[in-house]
């Protein structure tokens, strides 16, 4: 995938026609696995060039709070020293709000695009606990069926907590265990009592289906659509 450099709007040349291009060649991948219903890490990657070109116009602090991990000091620096660049040049300034605030609205459209297609997924999700809950359920499975329900791809998961800017978030790690294929012997249960003989350092795990009648691309798609789903459903849950 074609993609762009943290501060792309900033290197080199600063000129409205070249960064235009520069943008619009990005777009045009983007929306390319966005119109095979492939969102990630496409949408991931808009996301954070969006929220980047906000930042950096609206204030160059900020910018620096809240991209610590993304962006190193020199990329950093120099996007300060730009911006006090423009404040003292006017028509620098001029050339670089144009891209900014064209850039802006171009992936504000993309990122809409997708948002549909993340919020038609979601909405096609259902998610059920499967036999009794444990008290702990900050680990253990899920259970990802797409289609016709044929297959049962099975991932193990853990829930963390992080704080940011004074708000806790929930974050999720998965890993894949293996796909059973949907039959009378391989029902959720018979899959869940396979999964505690096998790996018994969880001998009594929470463990959740995720079910969905769509076909779309598991990697791209399903699976990081269900992951935050699961989240939200095991949040409320606790």
């Amino acid at each position: 995938m074609k993609t762009l450099s943290e501060t792309w709007f900033a290197d080199g040349y600063i000129d409205f026609e070249l960064k235009k291009y520069t943008l619009l060649a990005y777009l045009q991948e983007v929306n390319k696995y966005f119109n095979q219903n492939m969102l990630y890490p496409q949408l991931s990657d808009i996301i954070f060039h969006y929220n980047n070109l906000v930042a950096f116009r609206e204030n160059k602090k900020y910018l620096q709070e809240q991209f610590p991990k993304k962006l190193t000091g020199i990329q950093i620096e120099k996007l300060q020293v730009l911006y006090e660049q423009m404040i003292e040049d006017d028509e620098l300034m001029s050339e670089l709000e144009d891209i900014i605030n064209y850039s802006v609205s171009e992936m504000q459209t993309a990122i809409a695009n997708a948002t549909e297609i993340y919020e038609f997924v979601e909405n096609k999700l259902v998610i059920f606990p499967v036999g009794i809950v444990p008290l702990d359920i900050h680990e253990g499975y899920f259970f990802l069926n797409e289609g016709n329900f044929n297959r049962t791809m099975v991932y193990q998961y853990r829930l963390s907590f992080f704080e940011k800017h004074d708000e806790k978030y929930r974050s999720i790690r998965t890993e894949y265990v293996n796909t059973w294929d949907r039959n009378m012997v391989n029902t959720y249960e018979n899959i869940k009592s396979e999964l505690i003989k096998t790996k018994n350092q969880m001998p009594n795990p929470a463990v959740y289906s995720i079910e969905t009648e769509l076909k779309f691309p598991v990697e791209e798609t399903l699976l990081p659509i269900a992951k935050r789903s699961l989240v939200r459903y095991i949040s409320k849950a606790a």
